[in-house]
């Protein structure tokens, strides 16, 4: 079954290839993706790794949580899932109504 794990700190200069062949060193990387800015379409510093299996997932915490990646030492952890609640932006309180 695979994992998705959550990569923090990062360069805002990295790209998923990177990310994809620093993880790909512990097992099948289905996909990474770097989370952007809607308006600016820059990194927010921060991504989504998914690896094949439970064990590769692990070898990669364990290997490059805190190590040094592209000069900034990144986080890596198990991905937990959220909820999605009411967009704030959009809450009904206050602002024009009809």
């Amino acid at each position: 079954m695979s994992k998705k794990l959550y990569v923090g700190n990062l360069n805002y200069r990295t790209t998923e290839d990177q990310l994809t062949d620093l993880f790909g060193q512990f097992g099948t990387v289905i996909s990474s993706n770097i989370i952007v800015d809607r308006e600016t379409q820059r990194s927010k510093g921060f991504a989504f790794v998914e690896l094949e299996d439970d064990d590769s997932a692990s070898a990669a915490i364990s290997q490059l949580d805190g190590s040094e990646f592209l000069e900034r030492n990144i986080r890596v952890n198990e991905a937990v899932s959220k909820p999605r609640t009411n967009n704030p932006r959009n809450n009904n309180r206050g602002g024009y109504r009809r």
